[in-house]
Formats: C-alpha cells, structure tokens, sequence
C-alpha cells in the first residue's frame, strides 16, 4: 500500500518549480552544448587541442571547486538572491563567451560561466523543498532529474544545429533567452530572510529518517562512478566490439540520457508513494543488476545486449537519484539545505570525475592492449566486462551503505 497521500500542487507551487527546472535545463545545457563546437573554436582561434579543451576544463573545474560555497553562500544570505545571481552571472558569462576575441577570453568567460552554474546546482534542490508541497518532494527531485537528464542529452544536439547553421558564436548566445525565462521565474519565489550560518558545522548531523548526509553522499559518489562506466567505456566498446558506425553509437548512447528523462518524474511519484529508503533500495538493485549484465553478455547478443541492460542501469539510475537527494535533503535543517545540496552536486561531479579516471584504467588493464582503437573485438569486450564487474560491486557496494543507513526505515 502507499505510504502517503500526494497534496495538491497550488499554481504558486507550479511558477516555483517551473523556475528550478528551468534553472537546472541552464546548467545542464552549460555543461554539454560547448563540447561539440571544440574542433570549430580549434581552427577559429588556430590553437591545438590541448588549449582549446579549456574551454570544457574551465567550466567544469569552476562548478566543481564552487558548489559547495555556493551552497553555503545561499544559506547565509538567501538561496533566492543567490540562485537570481547565479543566473544573471551566468547569462552574462554566456553573452562574454560570445563576444570573445581570443581564445583566453573565452576560457576566463567559461570559468565565469562555470561559477553561475555552481549556484544553479547547488541551490536548485535546496528551494524544492520549500517550492513543494511536503508530500510531493520526490515528485519534485524527480522532475529535476528529468529537465538534468534532457539538458544533457539536448546540449551535443542543439550545439550541432547551432554550429552547423550560426557558427561557434551562437552556441553562447543560444542559453541567453532560457536565462532571462529562468530569471523571472525563479523571481516569483518568495523572498528569503537570510539565516545565520552556525559556527560549528558538526550541526550537519545527525540526520532524520532515511539516509543520513555521510551514506547519502557515498551512494552519490558511487552511482556517478558507476554511470560513468557508460561514458567513458560504451563508444570504444560499439564501436570497436560491436563495430558500430558514428550515427548509430549515437543513436545507442542517446538511449540512456533518453530513459533518465522518461523516468525521472514517475520515479520522483514512486518514492513519494512507497518511500525514499525503499525506492532507493530497488534502484540500486536495478543498477547492480543491468551492470552485471553487460559484464557478463557475450559479443552474439549484439546492440541489444548492450543497449537492454543499459536501460536498465539509467532507469535504476533515475530512482535512485530521487530517492537519494529526497532523503537526504529532508533530512537537512532549514538553515543548512543550501550547504547540503551543494555537497550533494559536489559528491555527484567528484564521483563522475574519479568514475571517468577509474572506469578507462580499468577497462584497459581488461582489454590487454595501450590503444583500444586498434584492439580486436574480443580484446575491446574483455575491457568492458571488466569496467562493468567494476561497476556491478561499486553498485553493490552503494547497496549495503544505503541499507546500514535506512535499516528500520521505509
């Protein structure tokens, strides 16, 4: 039986949340529709690859120094104010990047760019829960989940139409309108007093109901360890396995960011109904299983053994995301949600980063060889069977913190 009666969603609840996502579609189309203009802004400013890749390196290293401060910088003097100058410092960053002169302005603009998404990522889940109705938060994460999951798909393909048609230029003026959109939207949140920040930050704990903060951010570190598997491993394993050509391993890798986006609001209502601990639980396990999967599946299962436990995994991935952050930030004091979501988005960026760095080492220590581009099928399959058993017992592993935390809770 659900474990709760879902409130009604008032029209004040609507515009708020309205805002968040399309807060959170900013960073997300931040982080993604640069990374295919690259060869274009190469030969436009004459540099090599190792300068022009700064342009994704500045982004990414600003949001993942910043979130946490961010977080803590909304809590101290209003995660509205904030998340409003986020947004404007981002817009403005963007319309800098496309009036760049040279290729250092467009890096230091990035950086810029990067600082603006640090507050859009930490502060966004903190105001879902004062947005939505108490009953109706997992709905809430899992809405995010989805606009997270369609910004990052949409970014690669709206960049392609945009250089394609405009030039490197309009892939920087491209997020300005959906700034201004979030801007007024996210103005019609009530005004915030700003709450002092206490001394002591051992006040983070302990924490209420399922997760506490310490399990609530391993199981995001490691999911994101585990879905980088995908990223870094899945092109070299369609293409020099299964033999794929380039339009079709994007057809197959689109399938993942595709499921995220279908899942992530009836997930979102699932964890609502049935609880976080259990629904975080059955996600993990969905994980753990389409993993192990595609660590076992022989080459004569083809595209589909790939692409079905793949599935899988992402809509695995998506529960345990609304599950996850729903928890831990109920359990978050009032005056600490900025400082805790910031530590979730920090937690999720670290976990991608060590995943990408473990998930290649592993895969080719499995596969035998220095360069996979060259490898035989069968070596390039040995690689992936390794990075998934890999990714199989970190999502295990995830499993049994998750369960030492929420053990006696729904």
């Amino acid at each position: 039986m659900p474990t709760t009666t879902l409130a009604p969603v008032t029209s004040h609840s609507r515009f708020a949340l309205a805002g968040l996502a399309t807060a959170m579609l900013l960073s997300a189309l931040g982080a993604g529709i640069a990374n295919v203009g690259l060869p274009a802004l190469a030969q436009a400013f004459g540099a090599p690859f190792q300068q022009v890749q700064w342009v994704v390196l500045a982004y990414l290293l600003a949001v993942t120094a910043l979130v946490l401060p961010a977080g803590r910088l909304g809590d101290w003097w209003g995660r509205r104010n904030v998340l409003l100058g986020g947004i404007a410092l981002f817009g403005m960053a963007s319309g800098l990047g496309a009036l760049a002169p040279t290729l250092g302005w467009l890096v230091a603009a990035r950086a810029v760019q990067g600082a603006g998404a640090a507050c859009l990522m930490a502060l966004t889940l903190a105001l879902v829960a004062q947005a939505a109705p108490r009953t109706r938060v997992g709905s809430a994460m899992g809405l995010l989940g989805t606009v997270s999951a369609l910004g990052t798909a949409l970014g690669p393909a709206l960049g392609g139409v945009l250089l394609a048609g405009f030039g490197w230029r309009a892939l920087f003026w491209a997020p300005l309108p959906l700034a201004a959109v979030a801007l007024v939207l996210v103005g019609r949140l009530p005004v915030e007093r700003g709450a002092a920040v206490p001394a002591r930050p051992a006040s983070l704990g302990p924490w209420r109901g399922a997760p506490g903060l310490a399990s609530g951010l391993a199981v995001s570190l490691l999911v994101s360890c585990v879905v980088m598997a995908t990223l870094v491993v899945g092109p070299f394993h369609l293409a020099g396995a299964l033999g794929l050509d380039a339009a079709r391993i994007g057809l197959a890798m689109a399938c993942g960011p595709l499921v995220a986006a279908l899942v992530g609001l009836p997930a979102g209502r699932l964890v609502d109904q049935w609880g976080a601990g259990r629904m975080l639980r059955a996600g993990l396990a969905a994980m753990a299983a389409g993993c192990s999967v595609l660590a076992l599946a022989p080459l004569a299962w083809g595209v589909l053994g790939y692409v079905l436990p793949l599935v899988l995994m992402t809509a695995g991935y998506a529960l345990v995301q609304a599950a996850n952050n729903t928890a831990v930030m109920a359990g978050a004091a009032a005056e600490r949600r900025g400082q805790v979501s910031g530590l979730l988005g920090l937690s999720r960026n670290l976990g991608l980063v060590a995943g990408a760095s473990l998930m290649g080492a592993v895969f080719l220590l499995g596969s035998g060889v220095a360069d996979p581009a060259v490898a035989s099928p069968q070596a390039v399959a040995a690689g992936t069977r390794a990075a998934f058993a890999l990714a199989t017992l970190l999502a295990l592993a995830a499993g049994f913190v998750s369960r030492a935390a929420t053990t006696g809770t729904a």
